[in-house]
Parts: structure tokens; C-alpha cells; sequence
């Protein structure tokens, strides 16, 4: 008869401590929990032997916190009969084999870097982190969700520490986190040794960081805006049958309060379910809601935006190879009051197994297909862009998912005015809709850049070029937003250097933590 062993206790610990570390993000915002289990993690380390357990505690930590953290992925399995229900929870954990990974290699470079001299543990580790979430932000595509730093945003009024971002990057201030995980685990060895003045100091160090009510100074803007939440909810978006009165009631909330006022109009991704160019089979367009005819399909919503209106709208073209369809691309189209385009932009950073089906030739006949039902995969645009309209400012764009990748979300050589987030999270549960705006706030603190989000179901906000929310429309709830669009800072030195400023911030740690070694043999 085959026995199981038991999981050992420290495993176990490890584990729930990675969990535990997953309660800092949104919504929960339990930054305490991620203080304390990563104080575990680092004691974890410093008493490992060898390099296998050092390995493997990196990688159940990891195994815990992707784990809980990317618990909104298995809602998506319910709004979809592609796949089973029941299959949503092992995607999840599945996830998590992989993504703990990064952990697990950024503990046993950490270790390995200190196994001798136990002194630069803590700035050898915070630099190996900021490494390993550098590559996984980018290797096989990248899956750069909550990283560490997330736990660092305050309120939605006041970005908190977080404001650091604009001169370390997410990834270095990532490293950050690490580090004053590191100061409460000397709290708690001072408190064991009865050292209760060192303890304190410890502990409140970083303590004070996370509530100190940091913001920037509180500007407006010229530009006036609408944006719109319909509320349109997941189960009813893809339906035929409810494409006319999704359109109706996008539209009643984008009537101009003052006709003829300029103003941006801002629908969210998968705004509208009509093609919108023309050259397609007429096939496509009767599927659509409303005729055969893109022109008119434009027009309409010409006449919705009014007068001196631009309206930005999440939609779909299609790539042409010769008469059949190669392709689509999820777009953000520009329509002025006339119903002409004015510029658009095409989704870069694609969703792996949701728009577009990896290895398909190999892994569509073993019975596995997208997230989302469709034949047809979606196609990658060139990447970030910048299009300039005029007294409507310059506009950057970033559909959806693409705002979770820190360094890849603005054109550095063409610099917009604010960054435009339409998506659909309407699928993403509860856990999932605060992860993705806290997200959205981080890009804008490290950009320096103020960006509007406008979703189907929320949560929609206006977050200006410090991270703070001006307005929001919570979930779940069908409304506008108006307003005048926040005003950009100069830019950061982020903005300026990108992700290799992470790196920087690394090689300083690194450099410090050879300074620690080379002083204890002395």
C-alpha cells in the first residue's frame, strides 16, 4: 500500500508565508502581513544548509503567494464554455509552478551569494528579487503581475510610498520591500534577545514609511473629458442579441452636458462590436449589430459624441490576407463628430491562452483552445504609440493588460500628455479589477503621466501623474466621469531611463553587500 509522506512543518510555514505575503495587495492591503511573511522568508534563508533547500523555500513561497494573489484568474473560467469551470483553480495553480520560479531562483542566487558571510544577505537578496522580477516581466512573453512594490500604494487619494517608483522603478522598489521585510525580522531577533528599545526602532522604521501620507501637488488640466462605465455585464457582452442595447446604453452616458463643447469621449474596450473599417467580407459585418455598413456604424457614433467631440473607443479590426481574414487586432479608434477616424492604435502586449492560442498547431488538436471562444487569433500591433490630436492633447495609449508592464507603457521618443486604459474586467472577479487599477497607478507615478482607465464594469477612475485618484466609479456600478484631464509632470527619471534603472538600483545593492562582506573579514 503506497504511503504519502507528510509535507514538513518548515514547508508548510514557507508556504503559508508566501500566502500570507499576497494579503499586501489590493484589495486587502495588508502590508503588515507582507512585512512579516517576508521577515520569515529571509530567516528561511539565513538558516539554510544547502542549495536544493534554499531552491525549494524560494519556490514554495513563491508557490504561495502567486497562488493566492492570482486567485481571480479561475472567475474567468466561469464566463466561458470553451473550457470547464472546474479547470479554473489548477490554471491558477498551475500558474503559480511557474511563475514561483523567479522566487525561488532569486532566494538561491541570494543565498549562494552569501552562504560564506551571512552579513549581506539582506541587500544581496533585495537585489537578486529586483533581477527576478526584471525577467519575469519579459521571459516567454512576461507576466508581470504584482510585483512586490504593489503593497507599497496608499490610499486612493495619496499614493504613499509608492511615490518612490518615479526614481527607483517598480522593480527596485520592490527591492525596497525586501529590505524592510529584512528590518522587522531584526526586530524580532532583537525582541528575542530582550533588546526591546533596538526592536522597536526596527519595527516602526518601516512601520512609518508605509503611513506617511505622501502626494504631489494637486494640478488641473485644460482638456475636458467623459468617461463612461456602461456596466455591461460579462455573461450579456458577447451576445448578439444584446449589442443594440449595449450601444444604447453606452451612449445615453456620453450625451454632451453643453453641446458643442470640446471634450474627449472615453469608452472602454470592447466599447463597441461593430467594424468600424471597411474592406472586410460582408459576412463580418451582418454579424455585427447594426448593418452592413461601417460608415454608418461610425457615423452614429459621430452623432453620439456631438459637436467638437473626440470619442476613443475600444473596438476590433480584422488583417486581411488577400480575401480571407488572417487575423484581428484589438484596437482603441478615434471617431470625430463626423464619423471619421482619426487615428488609431493596436494592442502590443497580447494575452497568452485569452487572445491569441500559443503553438496552436500543436496544441489545438490535443483539445486545447483559447480562454475566449474564437478560431481566430489576435495579432500583436508594433507597440506603444503616441498620436497627437490636437487641441484634444496627445494621447498614449495602453489596452487592458499592457498597463501591468512597468518601462513598456509610453513612447519615450514621442512623449504623450496622459495614457488612455480602456478594458474589460469584467471577467477578472473581485480580486481582480483593484489589482489592475493599482497597477494603472503605478505606471502613472513612475511615468510621471496622468492615466484614464475606462472599463466595462469598473473599476474606471482618472488617476493623475502621481498615482492618485481624482474620481473613480467602483464595481459594478454604470455611470460617467467628467472632468478635465490631469495635467503631466516633467519627465521622471524613470520616464527617462526605463526599466534599466532597476537594474542600476541592483548593482548598487550588490555593490553595497560586497562593502558589507569585504568590512566583516577585516
Amino acid at each position: 500500500m503506497l504511503r504519502l509522506r507528510p509535507i514538513p512543518r518548515p514547508h508548510l510555514y514557507t508556504i503559508a508565508a508566501g500566502g500570507l505575503a499576497a494579503t499586501g495587495f489590493q484589495p486587502l492591503g495588508l502590508w503588515p502581513l507582507t512585512l512579516a511573511a517576508l521577515a520569515y522568508l529571509l530567516h528561511r534563508i539565513d538558516v539554510t544548509k544547502t542549495w536544493r533547500q534554499a531552491l525549494l523555500s524560494g519556490w514554495l513561497f513563491g508557490l504561495g503567494m502567486f497562488t493566492v494573489g492570482n486567485g481571480w484568474i479561475a472567475t474567468a473560467f466561469t464566463y466561458q464554455a470553451e473550457m470547464p469551470v472546474w479547470l479554473g483553480w489548477i490554471a491558477v495553480v498551475a500558474l503559480a509552478v511557474y511563475l514561483a520560479v523567479y522566487p525561488a531562483l532569486a532566494v538561491l542566487a541570494g543565498w549562494w551569494l552569501t552562504r560564506t558571510r551571512r552579513a549581506a544577505l539582506l541587500p544581496s537578496f533585495a537585489a537578486c528579487w529586483i533581477v527576478a522580477e526584471w525577467l519575469r516581466s519579459w521571459v516567454f512573453t512576461g507576466f508581470a503581475w504584482n510585483p512586490l512594490a504593489m503593497v507599497t500604494l496608499g490610499g486612493f487619494d495619496r499614493p504613499g510610498l509608492a511615490l518612490v517608483a518615479q526614481w527607483t522603478g517598480t522593480y527596485a522598489l520592490s527591492g525596497l520591500v525586501i529590505l524592510l521585510g529584512g528590518y522587522w525580522l531584526f526586530a524580532l531577533r532583537a525582541w528575542n534577545k530582550r533588546q526591546f528599545r533596538a526592536a522597536a526602532a526596527y519595527a516602526l522604521g518601516p512601520a512609518i514609511l508605509f503611513v506617511l501620507p505622501l502626494h504631489g501637488e494637486r494640478r488641473e488640466g485644460t482638456v475636458p473629458f467623459t468617461l463612461v462605465q456602461p456596466d455591461v455585464r460579462q455573461e450579456l457582452l458577447n451576445d448578439p442579441a444584446n449589442y443594440e442595447n449595449q450601444f444604447r446604453k453606452t451612449a445615453a452616458l456620453s450625451l454632451a452636458r453643453n453641446p458643442g463643447e470640446r471634450r474627449l469621449v472615453l469608452w472602454p474596450e470592447s466599447g463597441v462590436p461593430d467594424f468600424l473599417r471597411p474592406g472586410y467580407p460582408s459576412f463580418w459585418y451582418e454579424e455585427t449589430t447594426f448593418a452592413a455598413d461601417p460608415v454608418l456604424a461610425r457615423e452614429r457614433i459621430g452623432r453620439v459624441a456631438g459637436p467638437g467631440a473626440l470619442l476613443l473607443t475600444g473596438t476590433t479590426d480584422l488583417a486581411m490576407h488577400g480575401p480571407k481574414v488572417a487575423g484581428a487586432y484589438n484596437v482603441v479608434t478615434a471617431i470625430d463628430s463626423t464619423g471619421a477616424i482619426r487615428g488609431s492604435y493596436a494592442k502590443a502586449h497580447l494575452v497568452p491562452y485569452g487572445e491569441y492560442l500559443p503553438m496552436r498547431a500543436l496544441l489545438e488538436p490535443l483539445g486545447l483552445s483559447r480562454l475566449v471562444a474564437g478560431s481566430i487569433d489576435f495579432l500583436a500591433g508594433p507597440g506603444a504609440r503616441t498620436i497627437d490630436f490636437g487641441p484634444y492633447g496627445k494621447a498614449g495609449f495602453q489596452i487592458c493588460y499592457e498597463i501591468v508592464f512597468s518601462g513598456q507603457v509610453a513612447d519615450r521618443a514621442h512623449r504623450p500628455d496622459y495614457i488612455f486604459n480602456p478594458t474589460n474586467d469584467g471577467w477578472f472577479g473581485a480580486w481582480g479589477p483593484p489589482q489592475h487599477l493599482a497597477q494603472a497607478r503605478m505606471r502613472a507615478i513612475e511615468e510621471g503621466l496622468p492615466v484614464l482607465r475606462a472599463t466595462t464594469t469598473g473599476i474606471s477612475a482618472v488617476v493623475d501623474a502621481d498615482g492618485a485618484v481624482r474620481q473613480f466609479l467602483p464595481l459594478h456600478r454604470a455611470g460617467r466621469i467628467d472632468g478635465k484631464v490631469p495635467p503631466p509632470h516633467a519627465p521622471t527619471l524613470f520616464a527617462q531611463t526605463g526599466n534599466a534603472l532597476a537594474l542600476v538600483w541592483a548593482t548598487v545593492l550588490l555593490l553595497i553587500a560586497l562593502v558589507a562582506t569585504a568590512a566583516r573579514r577585516r
